[in-house]
């Protein structure tokens, strides 16, 4: 059987812009993940010593697929992250002082 060969695309290029409000950030020092048979939905929140309410900062919502590459893609950058800088220490799960509705994983 001879060898076939695919032809190749020539890889197209893909040009993203990012404004300035975006280029800031937003700080989070929490997340509460969702999930749906068609979705995950990423809440990030900036919890503050003392205070009883604190409010979402960013939702991003991206099909399970598009997930799974996230997850690949943080364990991969925290692992070259590691090898440059040394081991990120867990801490210990501190309690909220207030309840989320649904189910919801944290990290």
């Amino acid at each position: 059987m001879a060898d076939q060969q695919i032809p190749v695309e020539p890889q197209q290029q893909l040009n993203i812009e990012l404004t300035e409000e975006i280029a800031d950030g937003t700080y989070a020092n929490l997340a509460i993940i969702t999930h749906s048979f068609a979705e995950f939905v990423m809440d990030y929140v900036n919890v503050m010593p003392n205070m009883p309410k604190a409010k979402v900062k960013a939702r991003v919502v991206m099909t399970p697929q598009h997930a799974k590459r996230l997850m690949k893609a943080l364990i991969e950058n925290v692992k070259r992250f590691e090898a440059q800088y040394g081991v990120i220490k867990d801490q210990d799960q501190v309690p909220l002082p207030f309840n989320f509705s649904g189910p919801a994983g944290q990290a």
